[in-house]
């Protein structure tokens, strides 16, 4: 069988897939990416992502390397204030509210919003324009079989592609990571999330919301004007059975309990969209490279959406990866890129990990006096600007200065 060669094999063709294929399609590598199921790339259509992504300050430069940038920012809603508000008391209604605002640190908001489908569009439309890229939706990893000079890896087509480097970005459940034999170490919540879009009389003035009561957050981020009104995509996270719960409410129904759990901040809220549904975990990957491979995004790690951490450390991940490659062009799959990849994310992949695990279990406290030290936390964190700056700056993955280095 006549095999095909190329620099790198994406196996995963999701948002993290699809910008590592532009990324380095864009750097002139020759790029074959995969993934069994093609992208839903319309709004309205069945199995559409109504997740958003917030890309934070910092992913704004890998994506402008991608060729990608320029067509997301005129879709892209800017965060400038991140709002935590604690409706922890007896009735569901703000009793402490403090505002992260992002310029106490930067001139530029904290990130950009836009959804998740329309990325893929976005990403999809690019990858046609990078002739070094083929991009082949319907098609799967199968396995794999490293040497020294090569990763050959068999599709679910047949298929035999010979790979300087195979990138593993294909989720939580990842068949390269299970090809080369790593472990992962998961935490449950017995929460899921359900995620859709709401329309507003109030505007948004682009800040980006966080409610705590229990079970979850409850979270609204800016979206552009839909028909000229302002519009919120809301992630709802609340212990499995009430979601299913939620999620066959009549639609009036349904409007009068998720404006109630938000406090009613914006006002009355409309639902723009249907309602998905996803699961909730933690999951970090025991490492992140093997031998003419590594592990991107959710295949290495996956974090309750708290604070629009997840793809901007895929992206945090893509970087370090790239300019790897980028110092080894000959032969991208050697270890001197592929083992200080795992150094030097791991260390950082384990404490945001173990941090963002730390705030979801926080949020979904309902004991009332474990609620009251919820609040008297945010206070005392909120009220000294140094640690407030600090945080903030930790937010967006923004060392503060003197900080130490991961290990090289």
């Amino acid at each position: 069988m006549m095999r095909e060669t190329t620099d790198i094999l994406i196996s995963g063709g999701g948002v993290a897939g699809l910008a590592a294929a532009c990324a380095f399609g864009s750097a002139g590598f020759r790029v074959i990416c995969i993934d069994p199921t093609p992208p839903v790339t319309d709004g309205e259509a069945d199995g559409a992502d109504l997740r958003t992504t917030a890309f934070l300050q910092p992913s704004v430069p890998v994506l402008e390397a991608a060729g990608l940038w320029d067509r997301l920012a005129p879709h892209a809603a800017p965060l400038q204030v991140m709002r935590i508000i604690d409706a922890g008391g007896e009735d569901p209604v703000a009793r402490l509210t403090k505002d992260f605002d992002a310029t106490d640190i930067s001139y530029a908001p904290f990130g950009w919003n836009l959804p998740n489908w329309l990325l893929r569009r976005e990403m999809v439309a690019r990858l046609a324009d990078l002739p070094n890229v083929s991009f082949r939706p319907g098609i799967g990893f199968a396995r794999m079989l490293t040497r020294e000079a090569e990763a050959l890896v068999t599709l679910t087509d047949g298929t035999q592609i010979s790979a300087r480097l195979v990138i593993g970005a294909d989720g939580r459940n990842s068949p390269v990571r299970e090809a080369l034999g790593i472990g992962a170490r998961t935490m449950r919540y017995g929460q899921k999330a359900l995620a859709f879009a709401v329309g507003h009389d109030l505007p948004h003035d682009n800040v980006s919301t966080e409610v705590h009561r229990t079970g979850g957050p409850f979270t609204l981020v800016p979206l552009p004007d839909r028909n000229g009104q302002p519009a919120s995509a809301v992630v709802w996270m609340e212990p499995g059975p009430e979601v299913a719960r939620l999620a066959a409410l009549p639609v009036a129904e349904f409007e009068a309990a998720m404006t109630a759990r938000s406090s009613g901040v914006l006002g009355p809220l409309r639902l723009l969209t249907r309602r998905s549904v996803w699961p909730i975990i933690s999951q970090i990957a025991d490492r992140m490279s093997g031998p003419r491979s590594v592990l991107l995004a959710e295949a290495a790690h996956v974090v309750p959406p708290i604070g629009a951490q997840g793809l901007n450390m895929s992206l945090a991940d893509l970087r370090c990866l790239l300019e790897l490659a980028e110092a080894n062009r000959s032969d991208p799959g050697v270890a001197a890129v592929t083992d200080p990849y795992h150094r030097r994310r791991h260390w950082e992949v384990q404490a945001r990990v173990t941090g963002i695990d730390l705030l979801n279990r926080a949020s979904m406290v309902s004991a009332p006096s474990l609620r009251d030290l919820r609040a008297k936390a945010l206070e005392m964190l909120y009220s000294a600007r140094p640690i407030r700056v600090t945080l903030m700056r930790a937010g967006l993955g923004v060392r503060p200065l003197g900080a130490t280095k991961a290990p090289v």
